[in-house]
């Protein structure tokens, strides 16, 4: 492969070019190490997750990943743009596609900072001053590693370890760019940090690597976006999250995923929340071909509690693989988990949720719902939630349902004057208000201009 150096038995990161390369094998993980100049650590440890991928047999459950052809899949490319804190120093083409996307003219209005990430590596980080004057730190989670080591060996791959699945370990072992957040103790960010992930590459693979440490009663909130460009191949997004909420911290994530369809967006998402924390995560998932995620938070301390409120949208080809999981290790832990789906046109939309309370964790308590909507004759929904729990000091409920839109609904509609589908989307903006009732004004109202054209156009496009 290119980047052997003629002149010795080492790679020289100045020869080094992935971009395009399909297929993956150790040197191409060797090669993408020595290119970050990591230290000798984390080349270990990517070199022992790319072990245990290569020999852990694709899962039997959930969705058919047997077109995903890994040999037909670049793992890294670099956009030749380096991580800046000033959009005006982004290459102009990758800064013109952020601007069209929004991004980069929202950078400081509401915001505590704001990052992007451009095929593999990070293009744009940025945090306001005065949060940097408190202490806190968000970076490109590359940069992270080398200005803040200590830090982050501490608590890297803690959460989620590298054997925990196939694609955690995929993940692993060429993670590239992501976030970092270390929030200090006793600081309060009161407005969001962002973060924007883009596709633009055929046949790539994006692998971002998110890790946010809460310390001891502070609190933030962070925004995470994702798009590609749709093209008749397929791409696949496999980030790994990670989240420490130490004693007493806040946690907010949000996701809003739009997908091009022709990606296969399979994630593994997991926090841990010591005492008295809590945890949030607000899902949503629109677009790709197939995705996997279920957000997981292990309560871990005594009156921890977590949040879970998940959005799927499964238009024409689509399967939305998704959940949640509350692992209740401690007494007094309280969870909630709400899922919302909606099936059109041939989606399929799955739930998969877990509670588990284990011996002696008492008085905890846990509420779960999924509710799943289908438009048409041609679209299914399935529930699979699971309830393992060992302790009966508690507290816990589950409710389901699934519904059609009927016609006579559609019909009173119309009687009044609303258009066919100015009417479904009546429906379904009703029917998705809990849940975009817990989103900040500006992401409730993108939600449904990107549910409404979803459905009425058969799938997203990925813009």
């Amino acid at each position: 492969m290119s980047g052997n150096c003629n002149s010795c038995d080492n790679i020289c990161s100045q020869n080094i070019n992935l971009n395009n390369k399909k297929g993956l094998n150790q040197e191409t993980i060797k090669a993408i190490s020595k290119l970050k100049n990591e230290p000798s650590w984390m080349l270990d440890y990517r070199l022992n997750s790319f072990n245990f991928f290569k020999n852990k047999e694709m899962q039997n459950w959930g969705p058919d990943l047997s077109k995903l052809n890994f040999d037909d899949l670049s793992f890294y490319f670099d956009p030749k743009s380096k991580d800046s804190n000033s959009w005006e120093n982004v290459n102009p083409e990758i800064k013109k596609t952020f601007d069209n996307l929004g991004v980069a003219k929202n950078s400081d209005e509401s915001l505590a900072g704001q990052g992007a990430q451009y095929e593999s590596e990070v293009v744009y980080h940025n945090l306001k001053k005065e949060w940097q004057d408190k202490g806190v730190i968000f970076l490109g989670t590359d940069m992270a590693l080398k200005k803040y080591p200590e830090i982050f060996e501490k608590y890297f791959g803690t959460v989620i370890k590298y054997d925990d699945n196939k694609f955690s370990a995929l993940n692993s072992a060429v993670w590239s760019g992501g976030s970092f957040i270390y929030v200090p103790k006793n600081v309060k960010i009161d407005i969001p940090l962002q973060a924007y992930y883009r596709i633009e590459q055929q046949n790539l693979g994006q692998f971002e690597r998110t890790l946010i440490i809460a310390d001891e009663n502070s609190s933030v909130s962070y925004v995470e976006g994702c798009t590609a460009k749709n093209y008749s191949s397929n791409n696949l997004h496999s980030a790994v999250v990670e989240i420490i909420a130490h004693e007493n911290a806040t946690v907010k994530y949000y996701t809003v995923q739009n997908w091009s369809n022709s990606v296969y967006n399979l994630v593994t998402k997991r926090a841990i929340a010591h005492k008295n924390a809590c945890v949030e995560w607000i899902d949503a998932n629109i677009g790709s071909s197939i995705t996997m995620k279920y957000p997981a938070v292990i309560l871990a301390g005594e009156n921890a509690r977590t949040s879970i409120l998940s959005l799927a949208i499964a238009g024409k080809s689509q399967i939305q693989d998704s959940g949640a999981k509350a692992i209740h290790l401690a007494d007094n832990t309280t969870s909630k988990i709400i899922s919302k789906s909606i099936s059109s046109n041939g989606g399929n939309a799955i739930f998969r949720g877990k509670v588990k309370v284990v011996k002696n964790a008492l008085n905890c308590k846990s509420f779960m719902q999924c509710d799943s909507l289908i438009t048409d004759k041609i679209s299914k929904a399935y529930a699979y939630p699971v309830l393992e729990i060992k302790e009966n000091n508690t507290d816990v409920a589950h409710e389901a349902s699934i519904s059609k839109i009927a016609d006579e609904q559609i019909f009173y509609l119309m009687s009044r004057g609303i258009s066919s589908d100015d009417a479904q989307n009546l429906i379904i903006n009703g029917f998705i208000e809990s849940f975009t009732q817990n989103l900040p004004i500006e992401y409730a109202v993108e939600i449904e201009r990107l549910v409404n054209f979803g459905l009425n156009n058969g799938g997203c496009d990925g813009i």
